[in-house]
């Protein structure tokens, strides 16, 4: 079975000898219980594996017996270390109260259980997080698959990558299109909105936030502003409604909304997002045409592989230090800036025979400190570019 290297940044953590809780949060579907079941498979403490899955009516107190029953476990054991890890967590109310508590006993008591916590609602978790778990935590963020991830586990093509995505859970549907589009939106999409949103946050318009999503994905790589948006639903709310929404599916790694590129901090926030999905699937499965339809429409391929490119660069830039926006001033435009520290890279993504690069000379012009990065047409090709982790291009 195909072993993401994030499996072992969690084995490494484990070996330390003062090891923090470690928090593992991403998005539904990405392997974060496989990753962690390949770990127990592998580990010769004695552990427990618990989901908070159904566990809502008994809340802290079922944190509190399983903490108790790892105790036990361990004692009984007649080791000096034992594994505990808890599954969605986030669906247990005053959970981090609790797992703070019980941390805290042990550490006084020094009683040795490492600690694996798993989540797919970041929002919820990071808030427990700073609000209880100060200094006692580690955060490791999952993305979604990679292309070189999807092209080594399953052989895929960069073109199958483009327009699937990269949820491994839908591999072996894409034989049946249609029944690959129903599992994308039944089982990933709404139960994301469902369970990791509307039922752990409070949404006063769900079916706005719905809409939205919708509107988002179908304009993926496109600057839209809320208030076009707006002029075309009724009972909308109003421009800041649209933006908290935007920000709920962001952190639920959905979708995401890029700024305009901008030293001006107050400017940037204040501009038309950019909308972008975090994994073209989320674009694909919306999309009436199938696969083979959209790869010989030239027009809307552009758009796929410009979205393929914004999810590669949202994904690994939500996992490290580097801000992604994007630039444009009248006619001119560039299609993402990537900026680390006081260091910015152009990108402008290309895919017609012939290119016009009049916003990307502007930028440079306005920007001198700035590189520039051809990705399609008269680049680097569109298969290379996703093999590349954006941080090693400063």
């Amino acid at each position: 079975m195909y072993e993401r290297h994030y499996l072992q940044v969690v084995e490494k953590r484990l070996k330390d000898k003062n090891s923090n809780i470690q928090v593992l949060v991403g998005p539904r579907q990405v392997g974060k219980t496989t990753m962690i079941s390949q770990l127990l498979s592998k580990t010769e403490l004695p552990y427990s594996f618990e989901s908070a899955d159904a566990k809502h009516s008994i809340g802290d107190l079922w944190i509190r017996q399983i903490w108790e029953t790892a105790r036990l476990k361990l004692k009984s054991s007649g080791g000096v270390e034992y594994l505990l890890v808890i599954d969605e967590i986030q669906k247990i109310d005053k959970w981090s109260e609790e797992v703070k508590l019980q941390w805290d006993f042990d550490k006084f008591h020094k009683i040795n259980i490492r600690v694996i916590i798993l989540g797919s609602s970041r929002l919820l978790i990071q808030k427990g997080l700073t609000e209880s778990l100060a200094g006692r935590f580690e955060l490791i963020n999952i993305p979604h698959w990679s292309f070189s991830e999807m092209h080594t586990a399953f052989g895929w093509s960069v073109d199958e990558y483009l327009w699937f995505g990269g949820y491994p859970g839908s591999v072996d549907l894409i034989v049946d299109e249609k029944r690959w589009k129903n599992y994308i939106k039944d089982s990933l999409i709404e139960t994301s909105i469902s369970k990791d949103i509307l039922m752990l946050t409070r949404v006063d318009k769900p079916a706005l936030l719905k809409t939205l999503f919708e509107i988002g994905c179908e304009y993926s790589g496109q600057i839209l502003s809320y208030n076009k948006i707006l002029g075309q639903l009724k009972d909308a709310g109003n421009t800041t409604t649209l933006a908290h929404y935007l920000n709920l599916l962001s952190e639920s790694r959905l979708l995401g909304g890029l700024d305009k590129f901008t030293l001006n901090l107050i400017r940037s926030k204040s501009s038309s997002p950019k909308f972008q999905v975090y994994n073209n699937a989320l674009l694909s499965s919306q999309k009436l045409e199938l696969f083979d339809e959209a790869r010989n429409n030239f027009k809307l391929w552009g758009r796929v592989v410009e979205s393929a490119v914004g999810a590669h660069l949202i994904s690994c830039s939500s996992n490290s230090d580097l801000s992604l926006s994007y630039w444009r001033e009248r006619d001119n435009e560039v299609d993402f800036v990537l900026k680390k520290g006081d260091k910015i890279i152009a990108i402008e993504v290309k895919s017609g025979i012939k290119s016009q690069y009049n916003g990307m000379l502007q930028f440079i012009k306005q920007n001198n400190s700035s590189r520039m990065m051809i990705v399609g047409t008269e680049g680097i090709s569109v298969e290379e570019f996703l093999k590349i982790n954006p941080d090693t291009l400063f």
